[in-house]
């Protein structure tokens, strides 16, 4: 297993959920935290707070050329930040569809595309994109959600062909209901038989402290249950 110590882990949606679990998670393990939030005053002392919007083209470049300010290298990756707004395929306002477009699938891209010579020069670069069960499979009307999703796993695939002879391993986290603000409207799981977004960054720090000889190409966690899901 790869030793946390000295080894700098960037986290998008660092504020809440699965985003702030995987921070707090790494930083107790030893890895340098550089976290990426709309609002960096919600941030913790020990973590680098850097104001980066999945939204704005241009945050991925500005938050990695403020990590490597302040710590010159960046050797792991957690592209946690996302939205789920309602996107019927049905629907001809494309709206919904944009921004999911530009959250969930090119932000998470232009993120990896600024940090690449870095974790290219770490030799054992580590990227975990969440992804999510809808990104498996379609259960509900948010076809617009379920689309960048599965993008997002072809994107890791990507990622593992491209990054894997210099030393790169990527990996689609893909859980089911996490109970998260992001799962706050769902009705037809109780939230105390969610995920939790703790258990969900435990797997994720095995994740990125496993060698080169063991990766994973992507992660399946339920709640419940589903044949082969």
């Amino acid at each position: 297993m790869l030793e946390p110590a000295g080894r700098v882990a960037m986290v998008s949606g660092a504020s809440r959920g699965i985003g702030r679990a995987v921070a707090e998670r790494l930083s107790r393990a030893g890895y340098r935290i550089s976290a990426g939030l709309r609002d960096p005053r919600r941030t913790r002392p020990e973590w680098h707070a850097c104001r980066y919007d999945a939204a704005d083209a241009g945050s991925a470049e500005a938050w990695t050329a403020a990590t490597l300010a302040a710590f010159g290298r960046i050797d792991v990756l957690v592209n946690a930040a996302g939205i789920n707004p309602m996107a019927r395929f049905l629907d001809p306002d494309e709206t919904a569809f944009d921004a999911l477009v530009a959250v969930n699938v090119k932000a998470p891209m232009r993120v990896i595309r600024a940090a690449w010579p870095h974790l290219v020069a770490s030799g054992a670069g580590r990227i975990v994109n969440i992804a999510s069960l809808s990104g498996k499979r379609v259960r509900n009307d948010n076809a617009g959600y379920a689309m960048t999703k599965a993008a997002l796993v072809s994107l890791t695939q990507a990622v593992r062909r491209e990054g894997w002879e210099h030393g790169i391993r990527a990996t689609a986290f893909c859980p089911g209901f996490v109970e998260t603000d992001m799962t706050a409207h769902v009705t037809k799981q109780p939230r105390e038989l969610m995920s939790r977004p703790e258990d969900v960054a435990a797997l994720i720090e095995t994740l990125v402290r496993l060698p080169n000889t063991a990766s994973i190409a992507e992660l399946l966690l339920n709640c419940r249950h589903e044949d082969m899901l």
